[in-house]
């Protein structure tokens, strides 16, 4: 590794961040999720973290959303689930992370286990403040919508009322996740509307199983103030076009992408050619304890294959904080703070690379 790159990868780590697309249920550590199974008497089909590594190697989108319900099986007290936003705020503290918008399902807790509000919120809750106490990291929740959910309406509905009736405990948005093949946005427009009557802001998942359609619809139908994945959108140049134009930004996660499929590899990702092209690129980690990866490894990604230099790196890394959901007067103050951090540390990691140089 050449000294310049040996610098990027020292500054990338150290440097402050946001965290606007991972999935608290996607985050659970490995031993944690064995511990959790173990004391609530659930059944995996594993009993060590590299057994469950290997359970973690998709077949398809199918298999990944079949993971994802047994791991929310695992949790059943409002402890388990304060013990996941602690460790998860302490890993975000870890990479710097400074603030994160974290999304949460609350219709698979609630109808799938049965889990009720007063469990998991009560969890979340003293997650979040632990987090922001001992740990520096401020937590936003996302709620999100499962567009395939067996219950439909009825789960639709339960989830934009939880997440309306909890804006004022830290619930900023609601999003919509699960299959989107088959799901388009257009249907949800109901509840996106009742949300945003409330205040809460829109960011559904879209241009990731499928294509720019998808895209479009979320824009359209649901107002869309991001988009979470929307890598597909390269498929279209008008869409292209537009979401530059409009500075509508996309939430990407490449080793996501690839780990389902969505790009063949990370060389072939489409997030060079997006920010090329004029849209706001953010970077994210998506589900890192099921994809084996870390906000850190995905901002490395911009360095190796992505070919960005400290300068486009640090406009992505600031993107987050400008496109994030705190207030204006916020985001200019961590912005400001970030800029100072993001000075200091292009000097401290500079010297030390030249030291090693002598």
């Amino acid at each position: 590794m050449s000294p310049d790159s040996d610098h990027l990868l020292r500054y990338i780590r150290a440097i402050p961040k946001v965290e606007l697309h991972v999935h608290l249920e996607g985050s659970i550590r490995p031993a944690t999720l064995l511990a959790l199974a173990k004391r609530n008497h659930v059944g995996l089909p594993a009993e060590t973290v590299e057994g469950l590594q290997q359970w973690f190697v998709y077949r398809d989108f199918n298999h990944f959303i079949d993971i994802y319900v047994a791991i929310t099986h695992c949790l059943k007290t409002a402890e388990d689930y304060e013990l996941i936003v602690y460790e998860f705020g302490a890993e975000m503290a870890r990479q710097q992370v400074r603030y994160a918008e974290v999304t949460f399902s609350p219709s698979t807790h609630y109808w799938f286990v049965g889990i009720p509000y007063e469990t998991y919120f009560t969890g979340l809750a003293r997650g979040r403040e632990r987090v922001r106490k001992e740990c520096g990291v401020e937590i936003n929740w996302v709620f999100d919508v499962v567009r395939n959910s067996e219950k439909g309406e009825k789960a639709w509905n339960y989830t934009t009322d939880v997440a309306i009736d909890s804006r004022m405990d830290g619930v900023i948005a609601l999003g919509l996740g699960g299959l989107e093949a088959g799901y388009p946005p257009e249907p949800f427009a109901p509840w996106f509307d009742r949300a945003r009557a409330a205040g809460l802001h829109s960011v559904p998942h879209a241009g990731e199983l499928d294509g720019p359609a998808s895209v479009w619809g979320a824009l359209r139908a649901l107002g869309a103030e991001r988009i979470g994945h929307g890598v597909r959108a390269i498929e279209d140049p008008a869409l292209v076009a537009y979401l530059a134009e409009q500075c509508v930004p996309l939430e990407i996660s490449p080793t996501s992408n690839v780990r389902l499929s969505v790009s063949p590899s990370l060389a072939g990702h489409p997030l060079r050619r997006l920010h090329d092209a004029g849209v706001v690129v953010t970077v994210n980690s998506d589900d890192p304890s099921l994809f084996n990866t870390t906000l850190n490894d995905e901002m490395e990604t911009l360095i190796d294959p992505f070919g960005l230099d400290v300068t486009a790196i640090d406009e992505i890394v600031l993107n987050s904080v400008r496109y994030s959901f705190l207030s204006l007067e916020r985001k200019q103050a961590m912005e400001a703070a970030f800029r100072e951090e993001m000075g200091r540390l292009k000097t401290v990691t500079k010297e030390h690379v030249r030291t090693l140089e002598r």
